[in-house]
């Protein structure tokens, strides 16, 4: 048989294009008509020796490379990708792929060819990644080899100090005596504060100069500005944020400095964090708080009017309380929006809910948006058999207006089992009850059970199985991956 000349069409209106060639010229420096030239690069005719030794002087080519076959090479790939169990079923009125498509497809684009090697390899690279992030994940740990984003590296280094920061609880403390700031009058005191140590005014500005904007320092002026939207355990929040990033900026930077994230933006957001931290220290004294949390077993409500703040305040509050010797029930947080769309994460213990967030539609977080401001109580127990107590509600965040109205959020505050009992919101349930424990998971794609019929999705690493005779509660009957 005799040897097949090589089709090179496609490299060569590439080669062309590439040196910004047009058609016409260089058929005329190979001495052909352009329009054979054309059927050269559609691959309707092969490439002779002769041209292809006069394309080599022409844009001075490696013959040798140029000249090699990359049809094999292009349709070996594209076997590999349609060989996937992705492609294992046509679409409905198709008859599927066959190898002599493929053969066209590389001899006739080889560009899109590519283009598909291209896309299919960071397919397999992307669901490499969903399956290391699964098992990191779902860890007991619950730690990423890497953070995804400036948000989750602070999220993880905060994380790491199981939610406590000694120095900015010694920070709190020097405020309330600079400022003389007596309990029941926290906002006045931290007006006096400013006013005293540094020289700043507080002015509570109109919507409709203040717009969505919640505060602002106007360092020219010398004043901070609250919006009167704001109800008044926000204003006393914002002015000790203010404190915190002003009187404490170099203890901030130096918390700050060591901890190498990855770029300006993440340790302009642990400064934050911590300036956050330091505001809500301020209006909850450690050993105050303390106390009260623990006589009052963890009455939220109660705290809320004690220490003039927000339920959201006074649980996230709850969730710093690590100090050597008087120590509160290791709390998580989560706060998602009505999407599941988790935006406060915190805990001073390592909790799965910690990264997963709300995504399971058994468990209670999602539930709270059905009654809103009323406390509702879970007692939710995870695939690995682990149990955990959780209340929700609902929070509001002020907004600008009729036409500017605030956000919602659902808020969840947990703990495992066995500290429940310190809790109020514990008594009148069977804690040690096995159908008392409602059972959940992390995410539909990284949960397990085989018999929830709230089920949207089948989980990672396991291979669906469809039985057209067969139903049960969802859609989805499944095995795990080889």
């Amino acid at each position: 048989m005799a040897a097949r000349k090589p089709m090179l069409g496609h490299k060569i209106r590439r080669l062309r294009r590439d040196r910004e060639v047009t058609q016409a010229l260089l058929a005329e420096r190979l001495g052909i008509s352009a329009s054979y030239l054309n059927l050269i690069e559609s691959n309707q005719r092969p490439v002779t020796v002769e041209i292809l030794l006069k394309l080599g002087q022409i844009f001075d080519l490696d013959l040798a490379s140029f000249a090699e076959d990359e049809g094999e090479r292009l349709v070996g790939g594209l076997s590999e990708v349609f060989g996937d169990p992705l492609f294992a079923t046509p679409r409905p009125g198709t008859a599927g792929l066959k190898r002599q498509d493929i053969i066209d497809l590389a001899a006739q684009a080889p560009a899109a060819a590519e283009a598909v090697l291209a896309l299919y390899q960071a397919y397999r690279e992307g669901r490499e990644t969903l399956r290391l992030l699964a098992e990191q994940r779902s860890a007991p740990d619950g730690a990423l080899a890497e953070s995804a984003s400036p948000l989750d590296e602070v999220r993880d280094w905060v994380q790491s100090h199981g939610h406590h920061f000694p120095e900015l609880e010694t920070a709190a403390e020097e405020i309330w005596q600079a400022g003389a700031i007596e309990p029941g009058a926290l906002f006045p005191g931290l007006i006096r504060y400013l006013d005293e140590e540094l020289t700043l005014r507080v002015k509570v500005m109109p919507v409709e100069v203040m717009g969505p904007v919640r505060r602002r320092y106007d360092r020219h002026g010398r004043r901070i500005l609250l919006s009167e939207m704001l109800p008044l355990p926000s204003r006393s929040f914002h002015l000790a944020v203010q404190i915190a990033l002003i009187k404490y900026r170099a203890l901030l930077d130096e918390m700050v400095a060591p901890v190498g994230f990855s770029g300006p933006a993440a340790s302009r957001l642990g400064r934050i964090v911590l300036a956050n931290y330091l505001a809500g220290a301020v209006m909850m004294p450690y050993d105050r708080f303390w106390r009260a949390a623990t006589a009052l077993r963890y009455d939220i409500e109660v705290l809320q009017s004690r220490f003039e703040a927000s339920f959201e305040q006074v649980s996230v509050r709850l969730t710093t309380l690590q100090r050597q010797g008087a120590k509160g029930v290791p709390f998580f947080l989560i706060r998602s929006d009505k999407a599941g769309n988790v935006s406060k994460r915190l805990g001073a213990t390592n909790s799965a809910f910690a990264r997963m967030g709300g995504a399971c539609p058994l468990w209670i977080l999602p539930d709270a948006f059905r009654s809103p401001g009323r406390v509702q109580t879970q007692l939710a127990e995870l695939p690995d058999g682990s149990r955990w107590f959780t209340i929700a509600r609902t929070v509001s965040k002020p907004g600008a207006g009729f036409r500017a109205q605030g956000q919602s959020f659902a808020l969840a505050l947990g703990c495992e089992i066995a500290h429940a009992a310190q809790l109020v919101y514990a008594d009148g349930i069977d804690l040690a009850a096995d159908e008392a424990a409602a059972p959940i998971g992390l995410h539909c794609r990284l949960c397990e059970r085989p018999d929830c019929d709230q089920r949207a999705f089948p989980p990672l690493n396991h291979v669906l199985s469809v039985d057209e005779n067969l139903r049960g509660a969802t859609p989805y009957q499944f095995t795990p991956a080889a």
